[in-house]
């Protein structure tokens, strides 16, 4: 509770720099308090529309394409019947989810670039020129999505794993006495058996849709990717601590905090409602 309250509950007082034209002289305390000048600025800013568009881009399609590799990765591994096998395979997929994108982001930076892996692959096939993926805006966001997809899937499976374990083994022979294939036991079975974990991780994914992956993007983009790849989160990165604006980076933070603490309720009062989850 001492660590929650320093390092988490005192510092959220600094949020009254979003209402301030703040001067290092005068202080937190000493400068001139501007109601929502900062908050108006904030949307006449050209590049704004932009990056809260990336921003939800980028978050959604990453919710999406994560559960749906997990939830068939977990399906498929569910088949398996060599559990040594199917151990390993387990435990290979999910260890990207445990490491930094600090490290991970200088592996993908060698994969992407001109003389990487994959350009060096395309050349094999007959391409032309070598492709400058992590400075191309189009390439850009698929590469963050695709990675990030990677790196979850395997985690987000062991959840799909483990409400496989709790179906009726006694269901799937019934549905096989009565001539059912492997098809017709997942559609009718396994799919029914864990709908309500799907409708719960997709609800609670919803407190997501603006956090689209902070360390994951300053890691691997730059200023050529800008256009495609700036969210948020790295916009408030910038303004704050590289221009110095930090009333602008705070009044930004904050109106993402206020959007994400409306889709945290909302998406518990749908799990609440849908799938029956509780938090007390």
């Amino acid at each position: 509770m001492v660590l929650l309250a320093i390092f988490s509950i005192y510092p959220m007082f600094g949020v009254i720099l979003a209402f301030e034209d703040f001067n290092p002289s005068k202080g937190i305390w000493g400068s001139p308090f501007v109601g929502l000048e900062n908050f108006s600025y904030m949307f006449q800013i050209p590049e704004i529309q932009q990056i809260l568009y990336n921003t939800v881009f980028i978050a959604v399609s990453k919710i999406i394409f994560t559960e749906a590799a997990a939830l068939t990765f977990a399906l498929l591994l569910h088949e398996l019947r060599l559990r040594l096998l199917k151990r390993v395979i387990q435990t290979v997929v999910y260890l990207p989810h445990f490491i930094s994108w600090v490290l991970l982001g200088g592996i993908v930076a060698n994969i992407f670039s001109l003389d990487g892996i994959v350009n060096t692959a395309l050349a094999a096939f007959g391409a032309p020129e070598a492709i400058m993926f992590l400075g191309s805006n189009p390439w850009f966001p698929g590469i963050v999505i695709g990675t990030h997809v990677w790196q979850e899937f395997g985690f987000g499976a062991v959840i799909y794993l483990a409400a496989l374990t709790g179906i009726d083994p006694t269901l799937y022979e019934a549905a096989e006495i009565d001539g059912a294939g492997r098809l017709r036991r997942l559609t009718s079975v396994t799919l029914p058996g864990i709908t309500t974990t799907i409708v719960l991780l997709v609800l609670l994914n919803l407190q997501n849709v603006l956090n689209a992956g902070q360390e994951q993007i300053l890691n691997l983009y730059n200023p050529l990717v800008y256009q495609s790849g700036d969210i948020i989160d790295t916009y408030v990165y910038r303004a704050g601590l590289k221009e110095l604006q930090f009333e602008l980076a705070t009044a930004v933070g904050l109106l993402k905090s206020v959007v994400s603490f409306f889709f945290i309720t909302v998406s518990y009062f749908l799990a609440s409602k849908f799938a029956n989850y509780r938090i007390f």
